[in-house]
Parts: C-alpha cells; structure tokens; sequence
C-alpha cells in the first residue's frame, strides 16, 4: 500500500494539482484584498461613504439592544443579522475568479488547437505519372485474371 501511494503521489497530475491549489489559493486571497480594498472602497463612495462590510439587516437584536452601528457590533452582542454586503464582496471575488479561470483555460484551449492543426499530418503527395500508370496495368491485369 505504501508503495501504490508513493506511486500516486509521484506521478505529474498529483503534483501539477498540488501546484494549482496552492496558488489558486494566493490568487484568492489576491482577489479578496482587491475587492475588500481596492474595489469596494470607490463604490462605497460613490454610494454615499457606505462600507459594503457593515451592511446588514437586523433579524433579532443581541443581549444589549441597538441600534448597532457596526456588523461587529451587532455581532459582539449576540444580535442574529443576515450580513448581505459581506456576501456582495463574495460573490464580486467569486466573479473575479471565475472571470479569470475562464481567461486561463480560454488560452489553453487556443494552444490546444493550433498544436492539433498543426500536428495534422499533410495529406501524401501525388504519386508521379509512373507509379500511377503501373498501377493502372496492374489493376487492368487483376481483372483480366
């Protein structure tokens, strides 16, 4: 068993997938401080200096009543909130990420199929006027035969 595992591990696909979660995960975190920091901040402002990270609805107020000024707030004290702009800075980093795995494999396809057009083989060149006339006296004497 130990032996059949070091195989697996050995092959190329373990380790170019090993590679890829790695750095899909340093991409991620990429695009989440670009979203957190860099994106969000300018629509914020341009929506009235609303922070997308304390955006929330208050479904049922915590030990010490609100109103809370925070999401933290809300959170330290035990108050139940549907946190929507934290799911809006989610799904604007998934989008990001998808955006770019898609620009990724889009490449890789394109390399994919000049490589196959290329790898075609040409079709075999005529053959000269003999070999086409021996053919043809062959063919004739078959089917005298």
């Amino acid at each position: 068993m130990l032996k059949e595992f070091k195989e697996f591990i050995q092959r190329g696909n373990v380790l170019d997938m090993a590679v890829g979660i790695v750095i899909g995960a340093a991409f991620g975190a990429v695009v989440k401080s670009f979203v957190q920091n860099v994106l969000m901040p300018p629509i914020g402002l341009l929506l009235g200096g609303t922070d997308f990270a304390n955006l929330f609805v208050l479904l049922k107020p915590g030990t010490e009543p609100g109103p809370y000024p925070t999401l933290k707030a809300a959170q330290e004290a035990g108050a139940t909130v549907l946190a929507w702009g934290l799911w809006v800075n989610e799904v604007i980093n998934f989008l990001i990420i998808a955006f770019a795995i898609f620009l990724v494999v889009r490449a890789v396809n394109r390399m994919r199929r000049k490589e196959e057009e290329a790898a075609e083989p040409a079709p075999p060149p005529e053959p000269p006027e003999e070999v086409r006339l021996l053919r043809e006296i062959r063919d004739a004497l078959k089917g005298q035969g």
